[in-house]
């Protein structure tokens, strides 16, 4: 279970975009006005959009709100609280709390944590225990030999990557929820937050939002969305899910509010070693890159169990994941799968019953 952390690997369309255009964000902070004629009884609000570099992605803000200084105030609260987020998190940055972790424990110490780090962390092995360790944060190891490995269009040698798979296990993970502290089993573990930490991230921007006065918004990073309240006068937010082959247009147009989306898949992050498509995602039993060549797209009440059930999913596969997500209230699935090169769709129960645009 891993998920590239680069730009553009997941990627929807967000109305009022027509279909089958992908949204380009701009790298600096930068608002945008839209005229909104309000419904009858309702304050006119207007369109802000804002975007910048966060958690090695490009996020992005829209909302709605009365004026420029309140939209600038909000956006720039929600930006400040992702890069919080980015400097515990991250595996990247070797001053994150996550790395500082990884550290500390390889001594064989019990260390305390952040609330922020612990949420996720609980979540984490919530989810592992659920999937049976399809999603797995302890994957880290092998995830560096995979990120070399599409660096250098070179299988990762078996050897290092025999070594590299008896650090992962979400069992050695061990947390104390008294003190509030985090182990690592075994010296030179490695987590890697990347399938939930920016569903994590999104579902606290919005809240940030919300404590200014802001309903009406979505916040998008990379793929991983959650979406408020629905634009003034309509009945949600127009929602592009992604598809499998890049640039292509969007499979369904969805009409979403109060819920998050996240993709997981292998478009825009692969490589392709002796003829064979090797996806950025890591099945965490395997240590081995999937070749299905698929694209997991989850509706959930929020980010964080949007983004890490997509991981899960792509690492199990059409039964199993299915399984997965009809155990969990109110979330429901689309995949695409290409094994073969033909494709082949599969959707859990209640998927056909989310609301939808015409594709125009």
């Amino acid at each position: 279970m891993h998920r590239s952390d680069g730009p553009g690997f997941k990627r929807h369309t967000v109305g009022p975009a027509p279909a089958g255009r992908q949204w380009v964000v701009g790298f600096a902070l930068a608002g945008v006005l839209f005229a909104v004629t309000a419904p009858a009884g309702e304050p006119v609000s207007n369109r802000f959009e804002f975007s910048r570099p966060e958690m090695g992605v490009p996020v992005r803000v829209v909302l709605y709100a009365p004026d420029n200084a309140a939209a600038t105030t909000a956006a720039e609260a929600a930006f400040a609280r992702i890069a919080e987020l980015n400097s515990i998190l991250s595996d990247y940055d070797p001053e994150s709390e996550l790395r500082r972790l990884g550290n500390a424990t390889s001594e064989g110490k019990s260390v305390p944590v952040s609330k922020d780090l612990w949420r996720v962390l609980v979540r984490s092995q919530d989810v592992s225990t659920r999937s049976d360790g399809a999603f797995d944060v302890t994957v880290g190891p092998v995830v560096r030999l995979w990120r070399r490995a599409r660096r250098r269009g070179q299988l990762p040698a078996p050897d290092r990557l025999a070594a590299a798979r008896k650090l992962v296990g979400y069992q050695l993970l061990q947390l104390d929820q008294e003190n509030r502290s985090v182990k690592l089993g075994k010296p030179d573990m490695w987590l890697d937050l990347g399938g939930i930490a920016k569903g994590y991230a999104v579902d606290e921007a919005l809240a940030v939002l919300r404590k200014h006065g802001i309903s009406r918004a979505l916040v998008d990073a990379g793929g991983d969305m959650v979406l408020g309240a629905p634009p003034p006068g309509k009945q949600g937010w127009r929602i592009g899910i992604a598809p499998l082959e890049p640039d292509g247009p969007p499979s369904q147009i969805l009409s979403l509010a109060n819920v998050a989306v996240a993709t997981s898949g292998d478009t825009w992050q692969f490589v392709v070693i002796d003829g064979r498509r090797y996806s950025h995602i890591v099945d965490p039993k395997t240590g081995v890159g999937l070749t299905d060549h698929s694209s997991v797209t989850v509706v959930a009440p929020d980010g964080i169990t949007a983004d890490s059930l997509a991981s899960a999913v792509s690492v199990l596969g059409p039964n199993n994941g299915l399984k997965l997500i009809e155990a969990t209230p109110n979330t429901e699935a689309f995949i695409v799968r290409a094994p073969k090169a033909k494709p082949e769709t599969h959707q859990s129960t209640g998927w056909k019953g989310l609301p939808r645009m015409e594709s125009k």
